[in-house]
């Protein structure tokens, strides 16, 4: 996924949604202040990392005391939180979806899994884990209706490809693609592939290269 023009990189991005994490948590634990070698520790940084992407997003603190970590939460709120909750849907309600809506529902951010669509008559017409269930047919209506801006797939893989021109037509503007197959969306839509099997197989490479080499032999 490529950055947009003029918008902050992706990699930052992605470090910007961990650390509020990380600073939630220590909000929670009554901690006030962190320093930048504290917090990059804790993501396997450098604070030089932390502080220049701090700095990219116009964040200047005291550091004698650390970062202010309440501050620091309101500020990355303002970076990556719109104005309004964002309306998310779910195209494909298996074991997969059902888990990816309990999670993201249940983490308190300004995203909200709404509705889901399936093809499944046994999920269609259904209420799941608080979640309408329609069935695809009625995909661009209800995207509309429900301002729907997202989607994230978790399809049966055979079935991704078939849903890019659907989601193009009803005027999506972010797709979370869980399956194996990339997908390619026009300019204007933000699509991240999500490839889970491939970051399993990367992770296991890795770590049978880790014993092979220590394996004296």
């Amino acid at each position: 996924m490529a950055s947009i023009s003029g918008a902050i990189p992706e990699k930052t991005i992605e470090r910007l949604s961990e650390y509020r994490r990380t600073l939630l948590s220590c909000h929670k634990q009554g901690i006030t202040h962190i320093f930048s070698h504290v917090l990059a520790g804790i993501h396997g940084i450098t604070a030089v990392q932390v502080r220049r992407d701090l700095m990219l997003i116009g964040f200047s603190s005291d550091t004698k005391k650390g970062y202010d970590v309440k501050v620091l939460i309101e500020f990355i709120n303002n970076i990556l939180d719109g104005d309004s909750v964002m309306n998310i849907a779910i195209i494909g309600m298996g074991h997969l979806g059902q888990a990816l809506t309990k999670y993201f529902n249940g983490k308190g951010l300004k995203l909200r899994i709404v509705t889901a669509f399936d093809v499944d008559p046994e999920k269609v017409g259904k209420t799941i884990d608080d979640i309408p269930c329609y069935h695809m047919e009625e995909f661009e209506d209800v995207v509309s209706s429900m301002d729907i801006s997202m989607v994230i797939i978790s399809s049966p893989t055979r079935v991704a490809p078939t849903l890019v021109v659907p989601i193009i037509n009803a005027g999506i503007k972010g797709v979370l693609n869980f399956t194996s197959a990339p997908l390619n969306f026009p300019q204007g839509i933000v699509s991240e592939n999500y490839d889970i099997t491939t970051i399993l197989e990367k992770v296991a490479y890795f770590v049978k290269e880790g014993d092979d080499s220590g394996d004296k032999s």
